[in-house]
Parts: structure tokens; C-alpha cells; sequence
């Protein structure tokens, strides 16, 4: 399981980053989320590895 918090605003960000941001469930800063690991995922946190802070739970 891992953890997914956000930490920056996505605004100013291209259209794609805010997409994946809002695909991810995450709408306020310090908003948390849990997933199940899977390539997919992993694709999405490295395109917004910037704006949050991922942790294993």
C-alpha cells in the first residue's frame, strides 16, 4: 500500500499535471489518499513527483 499526500498546488501547471493530480483523488493541499502498488500508479506519481510525498504504509 502506499500513501499519497499533496503538498503543492498544481496550479500553473500544464493541463496534463493538473489531470493526473485530479485522476489521483487529490483536490486540497495536505489531502491524503491510499492505493494499491501497480505500474499504472507508479507512472502517475512520477509525472507529479513534484507536487507530492508518496510513503509505504
Amino acid at each position: 500500500m502506499i500513501k499519497v499526500t499533496l503538498i503543492k498546488s498544481p496550479i500553473g501547471e500544464v493541463k496534463q499535471i493538473k489531470a493526473t493530480v485530479e485522476s489521483l483523488g487529490l483536490k486540497k493541499i495536505r489531502s491524503e489518499r491510499t492505493f494499491e502498488d501497480s505500474p499504472a500508479l507508479q507512472g502517475k506519481l512520477k509525472k507529479v513527483a513534484h507536487l507530492v510525498k508518496v510513503e509505504n504504509v
